[in-house]
């Protein structure tokens, strides 16, 4: 809104013309979705305190009576953030928000059966996988056959400036597959108190830098990127995403007070395996979200050695329980893992150098 208001008001009073700049906008939109999660989710976990998960992990039995879907809240402090300070005619906004909202309506109709229902199981894996699939193919089409976009196919490999993989209509796969990974590895990540949310929060303030790099023609060309024009309002979208995240876990902290649930977890990772694709970044998302590919690795191993071997790897999995039954506190599990999600995030945005 400020964002379509601002050549109006420019005429009027000239300060105003500061709203023009992506930077700006990023941390209006950053404080916008902050404050909105500080000062709203006291009042939503009141309303919420009675749908909690009816069922819980042994060693967990003290969580059953915490509230979840406070990923509702997220997506609303997003959506609201990026009406206020976005260009919501950007093609690469409006993708985003899609994602946000057909993953979060995924998710909360997962979430709706556990609670409501007492469904542990929730929606079905098959519609999940369906769901997940189809926002991932829509996004593809979209990316590879949009006229104005002119989105490249390429896949480009990290610390190799002339090195890529033209994928031709295949990408539109890459882009599904991304999607749901990203999305499912996210949802196994969101186990402990705040570890989805921080790790998310690193990832995205990655992001932030990537696409506002990679949207800019001058950093673009400086630092050997592949330049996307028009990306640089991404950036503004990852603001509203920082914001958010970072005042949900104000009370998702050991101990949290509310879990974000696959309302959350489902459209949060699905934004950013979208980002890394519109920043041409898909090998690189292997990186910075090293702890989401560990987390579902983990899964995936632990299912092929049970059934091929009759043995299991891990005493538990996702990863994180497997570091708890180990004997380690929550708390430390949660700190350590995102002092690895930190250093993946700073290693990702050094190889945006190293070429």
């Amino acid at each position: 809104m400020f964002y379509f208001l601002t050549p109006y008001v420019t005429e009027f009073f000239s300060p105003f013309n500061v709203f023009r700049y992506i930077t700006v906008r990023t941390v209006c939109a950053s404080l916008t979705s902050l404050f909105i999660c500080l000062f709203l989710f006291p009042a939503f976990i009141r309303s919420v305190k009675h749908l909690s998960y009816p069922k819980m992990l042994e060693f967990h039995q003290n969580k059953e009576k915490t509230p979840t879907m406070g990923g509702l809240l997220i997506i609303w402090s997003i959506l609201i953030s990026n009406f206020l300070w976005a260009d919501l005619k950007n093609l690469y906004v409006l993708m985003l928000i899609l994602t946000t909202c057909w993953l979060g309506l995924l998710g909360f109709f997962d979430d709706y059966l556990k609670l409501t229902k007492k469904n542990p199981k929730g929606v079905r894996p098959r519609v999940k996988i369906i769901g997940q699939i189809g926002i991932g193919f829509i996004l593809g089409l979209i990316l590879y056959y949009h006229p104005v976009l002119n989105f490249s196919s390429r896949l480009y490999v990290p610390f190799f400036k002339n090195i890529w993989f033209d994928l031709g209509p295949y990408c539109i796969l890459l882009v599904t597959f991304i999607i749901v990974a990203t999305s499912n590895a996210v949802n196994l990540t969101d186990g402990l108190d705040g570890l989805a949310a921080g790790t998310i929060l690193m990832a995205a303030v990655a992001f932030g830098f990537i696409v506002y790099a990679t949207g800019n023609a001058i950093f673009a060309r400086y630092l050997l990127l592949p330049y996307v024009a028009g990306l640089g309002e991404a950036t503004v979208f990852c603001g509203s995403l920082v914001g958010a995240v970072l005042g949900f876990l104000w009370y998702n902290c050991y101990p949290a007070e509310i879990f974000m649930g696959d309302t959350g977890s489902l459209p949060l990772g699905g934004v950013i395996g979208l980002l890394a694709v519109i920043s041409k970044q898909e090998i690189s998302l292997i990186i910075v979200g090293g702890i989401f590919v560990l987390e579902a690795l983990s899964v995936v191993i632990q299912v092929i050695s049970f059934r091929t071997r009759r043995k299991r790897i891990f005493l538990m999995t996702p990863l994180h329980h497997h570091f708890e039954l180990l004997g380690w506190k929550e708390s430390q599990v949660v700190v350590r893992f995102w002092i690895l999600a930190i250093i993946f995030a700073l290693f990702t945005l050094i190889t945006l150098k190293i070429r």
